[in-house]
């Protein structure tokens, strides 16, 4: 993920997470998950299996997390440490989770701290899985991943395709990365009925507009605005998809995401998706003009002359063109990003495309808009005053705009 400062945040502040670790080579990830883990303010306590000491030691676990790290079924703590571990949690994660972690889990084995606070918990717990690509693929491990899955409900996070130990290549295996390990806490500790269910149509991103192969028309948008409401609905328990103008952010885990380049393009992506979406988010800053002629080879200097003059022509509208294919009783919110009379602009936006939010914001500002992290927002919606919010980071605002639209849908929409 970006290289975003972490601070304390919904869904993971204040929250209560065990974090299992078993004896696999991905071990040294989980450092960074409990590290982080901390930084977003979770109060993380790390409980390794004796294999697991192999690779990592408890006192890195303690230096990243402020905690004790746990390893022993009986010890000073107490007989009955699985018992308050569990009681008291309200996520239990298991990273790396081994083949012989799934099948002691499987059978409700009660053999170490990890299983036995498996045993004592009614908290959401999420397993991701690593090992070898043959081990993966053995029935015995397919089939005890079907069964703490379907039968116990625990969240299955990964595994994926990619390096494997020195000597393994590439396989089916790989434990996801820490972030995404992050990101499925995230979604047992924030899932939430209103959403679950839900189909969430987000755009994100510029759009870019040829002039020929190698220049386009554009603007600055990063994306991480759509990126972050795509993440946090899917934390929610949404499922989501992003129609993504050119963004270098890595995929929100999780989603959906439809690559396009220009407002054409968005505009199809979305005209074919929004009639099943029961939430629409138009986040993505679509260029208004494209040039009316793309050439087909590099325009060069010495053929133009000391001047270029490029022509440019009107682009579909993406919000406003597929107003009339949105579903009945949808949610669809607008943003405004603004240079002059902001709250004019978008109140204008809000009555003209049909939108049942908008969030506005200032161009000019500083630490809002484009290629930063945070932003300055005020909602309006019709019949309501202007809500305006203080400078927030991106994420933040994100929640902030899901909590309305989830009031919005309370109130009978979507």
């Amino acid at each position: 993920m970006p290289a975003v400062p972490l601070e304390p945040r919904r869904p993971w502040k204040g929250k209560r997470i065990v974090l299992g670790v078993t004896g696999g080579i991905a071990a040294y990830k989980t450092i960074q998950v409990a590290r982080d883990l901390t930084r977003l303010g979770g109060e993380v306590d790390v409980v390794l299996t004796q294999s697991a000491q192999k690779f990592v030691a408890p006192l890195t676990f303690e230096g990243v997390t402020g905690r004790p790290a746990l390893t022993d079924l009986f010890s000073a703590e107490g007989a009955a440490l699985h018992i308050k571990l569990g009681r008291d949690a309200d996520v239990v994660c298991v990273a790396p989770a081994t083949a012989d972690f799934l099948a002691r889990a499987a059978h409700g084995r009660a053999d170490d701290l990890i299983c036995t606070t498996l045993l004592a918990t009614r908290a959401p717990v999420v397993v991701c899985p690593a090992m070898n690509d043959r081990m993966y693929a053995h029935a015995q491990v397919q089939e005890n991943l079907a069964h703490l899955g379907d039968r116990l409900g625990y969240q299955i996070a990964g595994p994926v395709e990619g390096p494997l130990a020195v000597g393994e290549a590439d396989g089916a295996g790989r434990m996801i990365e820490p972030w995404q390990i992050e990101e499925a806490i995230g979604r047992a500790l924030a899932v939430d009925e209103v959403f679950v269910g839900k189909h969430v149509l987000i755009t994100g991103g510029p759009t870019h507009e040829p002039i020929d192969p190698v220049r386009y028309v554009g603007n600055r948008s990063s994306g991480r605005m759509g990126y972050a409401i795509a993440q946090a609905a899917w934390r929610r328990g949404a499922q989501v998809t992003l129609v993504s103008g050119p963004s270098s952010l890595p995929p929100p885990f999780g989603v959906e995401v439809v690559q396009v380049e220009t407002a054409q393009e968005m505009h199809d992506a979305v005209s074919a998706r929004i009639g099943e979406s029961d939430i629409n988010v138009f986040s993505a800053a679509v260029a208004d003009f494209r040039p009316s002629a793309a050439h087909g080879s590099k325009v060069k200097r010495g053929e133009t002359g000391p001047s270029l003059t490029v022509d440019l022509t009107e682009n579909p509208d993406v919000a406003k063109d597929t107003r009339v294919a949105r579903k009945t009783g949808s949610v669809s919110v607008g943003f405004a990003l603004e240079t002059d009379d902001v709250l004019t602009n978008a109140v204008a936006k809000l009555e003209r495309k049909g939108f049942d939010l908008v969030v506005a914001n200032d161009a000019t500002e500083k630490g809002a808009g484009f290629g930063v992290s945070t932003n300055r927002v005020t909602f309006l919606s019709p019949d309501t005053e202007p809500d305006a919010l203080p400078l927030m980071s991106k994420d933040e605002v994100a929640e902030e705009i899901l909590d309305r639209v989830r009031s919005l849908v309370d109130r009978g929409q979507a």
